[in-house]
């Protein structure tokens, strides 16, 4: 074989091996990522009592939003939810619960009041994640907000319990993701 060719032969296999090499370790320097999509190292979370001081909503709002709380990160992660002092820690407030009219309704009378047909069920939580690991991933007092729409036919007091639950489903979603997902 030509000496040129065996040399840049065995540059190509050099290079080709180098830049495999790179691609498979760069995709974990520096982060611990696992099949959850967590990005830490930590083991441990601790996740406060979130209280509710909204004007408004189901007086167990608080309760049930730190359960699901704890539950969304045992089962989506492999951090152990611990009382308190976690390496990862969450604390917040349900600052909002409000009904707003949507979709107007006319009536085709200047002198009749306009209805809507749908109402709007908001709830806010405001959130404060401490990571002791690395204080750059750490959040202070940051809004987490969603919303549920239903016609004006169904009573809310018939739904206020599972739109509640959903709401928060998709809040929770959100703080593990600003959190341990870094997303």
């Amino acid at each position: 074989m030509n000496p040129v060719k065996r040399t840049f032969s065995s540059f190509f296999s050099v290079c080709f091996c180098l830049i495999a090499l790179i691609m498979t370790n760069s995709c974990g320097i520096g982060v611990n990522y696992s099949m959850t999509g967590i990005s830490t190292t930590a083991s441990t979370i601790s996740i406060s009592e979130f209280y509710n001081n909204a004007d408004l909503g189901p007086a167990n709002m608080g309760q049930t939003i730190t359960n699901q709380l704890k539950n969304y990160f045992i089962q989506n992660s492999s951090l152990k939810v611990v009382a308190e002092e976690g390496e990862l820690m969450l604390e917040g407030e349900i600052t909002g619960f409000s009904l707003t009219p949507i979709a107007p309704v006319s009536t085709g009378n200047p002198e009749d009041i306009n209805s809507a047909s749908s109402t709007r069920l908001t709830i806010t939580v405001k959130a404060t994640y401490i990571n002791t690991l690395d204080d750059k991933m750490s959040f202070k007092d940051k809004n987490f907000s969603f919303y549920k729409d239903f016609p004006n036919e169904i009573n809310v007091a018939d739904v206020e319990e599972q739109y509640t639950r959903q709401i928060f489903e998709r809040i929770i979603n959100d703080i593990f993701n600003a959190s341990v997902a870094n997303w």
